[in-house]
């Protein structure tokens, strides 16, 4: 659908087009109340144009490897589509799917459907916890660092996280709940480490643990040197786990995302969502339980991260809490009135979000 559009700045457009979104919602966010029925209008407007925009826009574009593994995943469906029988050891959901998929239909519908299912689960999230302004949290969700070479590039891994959001639309539903983050391994069986993350705070339930957990990552992670990645490898995670990969593996493929060393830019980037909860929590109170919840597992999560932060892939494994930030920062802001003008602070939150995207786009 978008063949017309040059290759070589198909991802400028994206990047450029959801900033001009962004000054939109900045300005009318200076201009109404989120009590206003302009806002409500605007709500429903901007979030069906921006939802219909992933979509078309992710789902349509064309095959290439300049979206990095898109290249990748297409050799192999046309590979399985000519008839060839790939070996499977790992990552079982997703090849499968893919398997089925190249038995009759072309490799563009196959990557619509996994624009499908990147991007509803983000919508479906945001309309259930935030209800008529969730177009603001889809634009979170959306304007996220990564959330655009998640979709188009890490394509395995995108799915994967956004069934682990889906399974929280289910959080009052328990089974449906851990059968969703089950098969959120069965896609990338990185994502055992959110799960298990959402395990532990399910155990361990007081707040104040999670942020000394974070804090105290962060001198061990200097202190300890390549000493965590090799003591996680030595656990297992090198042999049969895609997150052994990103800890022992070089970067083999040349791929622009391997970032090294430790990324002091990626610590700030994680503290909006360490700050974020920590203001919500401890400075305006909230107590609500799937919020606490929520928190934890971002907060283990990264703290694993910032452990293994030198590791080859390191951005990778950030992200598997990272995927976490756009609900933990817009929950609050659509359950519960904070400020005095909050659709002026949401504009602005959003702002200074999405700023550190286009800023890292615009790095290169």
């Amino acid at each position: 659908m978008f063949d017309f559009v040059p290759i070589h700045i198909y991802s400028a457009i994206y990047y450029n087009f959801v900033l001009i979104l962004m000054v939109i919602t900045l300005f009318h966010a200076y201009e109404n109340d989120f009590s206003d029925t302009a806002t409500l209008s605007y709500s429903r407007m901007a979030g069906f144009f921006l939802l219909t925009f992933m979509i078309l826009y992710v789902g349509t574009r064309p095959i290439s490897g300049v979206f990095g593994d898109m290249g990748t995943y297409a050799k192999l469906y046309n590979r399985v589509a000519a008839g060839e029988t790939p070996i499977i050891n790992r990552d079982f959901l997703f090849n499968y799917f893919l398997i089925f998929c190249a038995g009759f239909m072309t490799a563009r519908t196959f990557f619509f459907l996994c624009a499908l299912f990147y991007i509803i689960p983000c919508y479906i999230f945001s309309k259930k916890y935030c209800g008529s302004y969730w177009y603001y949290a889809f634009f979170i969700f959306v304007g996220s660092y990564m959330f655009w070479p998640y979709g188009t590039n890490g394509i395995r891994n995108g799915i994967a996280t956004s069934l682990f959001i889906l399974s929280l639309c289910n959080y009052d539903k328990r089974v449906i709940m851990y059968v969703l983050m089950a098969l959120s391994i069965g896609v990338h069986n990185s994502l055992i480490i959110p799960v298990t993350a959402f395990v532990v705070s399910s155990i361990v339930k007081n707040p104040r643990h999670y942020l000394y957990l974070w804090i105290a990552a962060i001198p061990l992670s200097l202190a300890g040197g390549s000493f965590w990645e090799t003591l996680f490898a030595n656990f297992g995670f090198g042999d049969d786990t895609r997150a052994g990969d990103y800890l022992t593996g070089g970067n083999t493929n040349n791929d622009k995302f391997a970032y090294t060393g430790f990324r002091w830019d990626f610590l700030f980037y994680s503290s909006f969502a360490v700050f974020g909860g920590w203001y919500f929590i401890f400075k305006k109170k909230i107590t609500d339980n799937f919020y606490i919840h929520l928190w934890g597992t971002y907060m283990i999560a990264n703290a694993f991260w910032i452990l293994v932060i030198r590791a080859n892939f390191s951005n990778r494994f950030a992200y598997l809490s990272w995927f976490l930030m756009a609900p933990v920062i817009a929950y609050p802001l659509f359950r519960y009135k904070i400020f005095p003008n909050q659709y002026r602070i949401v504009g602005i939150i959003i702002t200074l979000y999405y700023l550190f995207t286009y800023l890292m786009f615009l790095k290169g």
